[in-house]
């Protein structure tokens, strides 16, 4: 009983080319959800012109309304730099003036009304639309979802701890997007520390009326951990660090991830696996054992 056409089209590994294709196509036909998806993140560099000549500022410059959907595997996996990074900060750096919406879901169920809303702005809103889609999440046991939350409800930009159950002891937020959630919720789970892990689902535009709703539960929290999996130079740091200092107020905010780097990524799977233990392991060292800094001498 469909309504609507559903096609899937290989294409050919020119992202240059294809891109500019659905780019195209998506201008010409506005009613349909196009998406795009890569083999790996950052196989988009190739068509890194046609992203910043038409999709992030097609709207400013021409006046146009693209509503391409571009999925980009990106998650830190042990596969090397060229399948690790869908270059995320290249995304949020040219985000402005409610150009592009950027996402990076947790859940099938967030995934699901994710596209859902998108398919229902295309007449009234229509706003390019990209996704961070590790591959590793497709199996992931705790990143399902039931049949009652993919029929209910709808896109969440921020999801709070689900395992908290009493805010007020909670001494550290971590706060992060992506994969690594789970990474970090199944080490707080067992170290008991009772640290609370929230989840930014929705980058861009930044939600920081939900964000700071979330933050404002945990009123006695020490610290407020930004953890990711790229480097500090890449991933959303960059964009996240002075929205989220201010949204902190006078509770401390550090970094925890990997540091200053020009590749994306390690090489070698057990230099990969080491690293992303020991961000983890950062992440959740803070309050007991480190010395808060003050609002003023924090950096």
């Amino acid at each position: 009983q469909a309504k609507a056409a559903f096609e899937v089209h290989n294409s050919p590994l020119s992202e240059n080319a294809a891109v500019a294709f659905e780019f195209g196509y998506n201008v010409q036909e506005p009613a349909r959800l196009v998406l795009w998806e890569a083999q790996y993140g950052d196989f988009v560099n190739g068509a890194q012109v046609i992203l910043d000549e038409f999709l992030t500022s097609g709207r400013a410059k021409w006046g146009l309304t693209p509503s391409l959907v571009l999925l980009l595997p990106h998650g830190y996996e042990g596969q090397g730099p060229d399948h690790s990074s869908a270059r995320l900060e290249r995304f949020l750096n040219a985000a402005a003036d409610t150009n592009m919406r950027i996402a990076n879901c947790t859940t099938a169920a967030q995934y699901f009304h994710l596209l859902r809303r998108q398919a229902m702005l295309l007449k009234t809103d229509p706003l390019p639309l990209v996704v961070m889609t590790p591959k590793s999440l497709l199996r992931h046991p705790r990143a399902t979802s039931s049949v009652a939350e993919l029929a209910q409800g709808g896109f969440q930009p921020v999801l709070d701890d689900p395992s908290v159950k009493d805010a007020a002891s909670v001494q550290r937020v971590i706060v992060c997007t992506g994969k690594i959630y789970y990474d970090l919720a199944a080490a707080a789970e067992q170290s008991g520390d009772g640290s609370a892990v929230v989840r930014v689902e929705m980058l861009y535009p930044f939600p920081g009326v939900e964000l700071s709703r979330v933050l404002g539960r945990y009123a006695n929290a020490e610290e407020i951990v930004w953890t990711q999996e790229e480097p500090r130079n890449m991933g959303a740091w960059p964009f996240i660090e002075p929205r989220l200092r201010e949204i902190a107020g006078d509770v401390p905010v550090r970094y925890a991830g990997r540091p200053l780097r020009a590749s994306p990524a390690e090489g070698y799977v057990d230099v990969h696996d080491a690293e992303q233990k020991r961000i983890v392991a950062d992440a959740l060292a803070g309050a007991a054992g480190r010395k808060p800094k003050s609002a003023k001498t924090r950096k």
